[in-house]
């Protein structure tokens, strides 16, 4: 509150703040909150499946799994799935949700954009086409495990320069031609991604890269996350250290650059991390729609739309989500699996429209 009554005494309109969230008594005591039915689903949707494990079971597996416990001979198999397969799984779920949530809001901040998310920057699609070209040709074999997020985040990059170098305008970005230019270069890099699947040599590689497109932790596995777990950490406490910014930003360039921030450096800063922490996610998830988007939109109903509060707790919600989601896409119609993507805008689509009816929000309090 302190730092929205110094905007005010700079000359910032009062109509134009965004409304202050929670102290940080309630900012921790929400985080808690959210951090606890996190863990909570977690352990759920660890033992839920085909093969369904009580909460009590599963618990005690991943003790054993953490601190070297005993098992019983006849556990191994159960043991087993429970690690090796459906842990890294629900974790995956877990960060990438996150990420995609704080990405969301810096990419909403990055274009003062209700609409903005990674997808309409170019940045998903940019992803989806590097990690795309590494699954079919082969390439960056050098790379081990790591290959595709290695084509993820060159292409995230690419986009996101290609992005930059078309909508700037001696020397200068602005929001509008930031989201004009995004959603022509998104559209471009999706054909771009169509015909590589369409010259891929085989049917066996075009259904698996279709399949990925639509999003899906079915590939998880222990080496694949510490990656998108740096990424994603990172990304979210650089968000959380340039909230000021983010919040002054959101008051119109002329307002932040008379506070001294700088609209362009920090659009530079927030189009580099969301390309980093996208192509991250992309690489070990495909390209999952509605999160970004959405997620942070629901936080600002509740608490408004301060970005030290919204980073924070979007994450958290955007974790909690995705994790579910994965569970009913291996679970509705089992042993089948339903794209993530199918999910996610099932269920936060109607959920969204609803408490924009209900609430009458609009971006940043405005």
């Amino acid at each position: 509150m302190t730092e929205l009554t110094d905007d005010l005494r700079t000359g910032a309109r009062e109509e134009d703040v965004p409304k202050a969230g929670p102290g940080r008594l309630r900012l921790a005591l929400a985080s808690t909150g959210l951090m606890l039915v996190l863990v909570a689903s977690m352990i759920l949707a660890i033992g839920l499946g085909p093969a369904a494990i009580s909460p009590s079971d599963t618990a005690r597996y991943l003790w054993a799994a953490l601190t070297g416990g005993a098992i019983t001979a006849d556990e191994v198999s159960t043991y087993q799935i429970i690690w090796q397969i459906r842990t890294p799984r629900v974790l995956l779920a877990a960060i990438v949700g996150a990420g995609l949530s704080a990405v969301g809001v810096a990419v909403q901040a990055l274009v003062r954009n209700p609409l903005a998310d990674p997808f309409v920057l170019g940045i998903s699609s940019g992803a989806s086409v590097g990690a795309v070209g590494v699954m079919i040709t082969g390439s960056l074999a050098a790379f081990g495990v790591y290959a595709m997020s290695v084509g993820a985040f060159a292409g995230a990059l690419l986009s996101s320069i290609l992005v930059y170098l078309a909508a700037s305008h001696r020397a200068m970005l602005s929001p509008l031609r930031l989201v004009l230019t995004g959603v022509a270069m998104s559209f471009g890099l999706q054909a771009v991604m169509s015909l590589l699947i369409y010259l891929s040599p085989n049917s066996e590689s075009t259904s698996t890269v279709l399949y990925w497109s639509m999003g899906s932790f079915g590939a998880a596995t222990w080496s694949t996350l510490p990656i998108v777990l740096l990424a994603v950490a990172g990304g979210i406490v650089v968000l959380r250290r340039r909230s000021r910014s983010l919040d002054v930003m959101a008051l119109g360039d002329e307002t932040a650059a008379s506070l001294g921030t700088s609209p362009d450096r920090l659009r530079k800063e927030l189009l580099l991390l969301s390309s980093l922490t996208t192509g991250a996610m992309v690489a070990v998830s495909g390209a999952i729609g509605f999160v970004g988007l959405v997620m942070p939109h629901l936080v600002r109903l509740v608490v408004g739309a301060r970005h030290a509060t919204v980073t924070v707790l979007a994450a958290l919600v955007g974790g909690i989500f995705m994790v579910w989601a994965d569970l009913l896409a291996r679970t509705v119609v089992a042993p089948r699996e339903l794209p993530l993507g199918v999910i996610t805008a099932l269920i936060g689509v109607p959920v969204f429209i609803a408490l924009m009816r209900r609430r009458g929000y609009l971006f940043g309090s405005r």
